[in-house]
């Protein structure tokens, strides 16, 4: 997270008035919903655990056993069962 100056970035009159309400703490203050991602998104990694998804998927229905995908993946059976049991592509 990214910390700003308050007097750097916003009009006197503005500060004036958030001092009401608080002065001398830390203020969080948040994106837009329209401004929000989704995790992964920026840094590509949600496209990588999709891919290794329906890899996983498409070693499932080509016969390989819950047991040796979790080996070959690292992961646990239950994430495995979790991944292929899942409706999402």
């Amino acid at each position: 997270m990214k910390y700003s100056n308050a007097s750097k970035v916003l009009p006197e009159n503005l500060i004036l008035e958030i001092q009401k309400y608080v002065q001398g703490e830390t203020l969080y203050i948040p994106k837009r919903e329209t401004e929000h991602r989704k995790w992964g998104v920026s840094s590509g990694g949600r496209r990588l655990l999709d891919r290794r998804n329906a890899a996983i998927k498409t070693s499932f229905r080509n016969g390989s056993s819950i047991e040796l995908l979790a080996e070959e993946h690292y992961l646990s059976t239950e994430t495995i069962k979790k991944i292929v049991y899942s409706r999402k592509a």
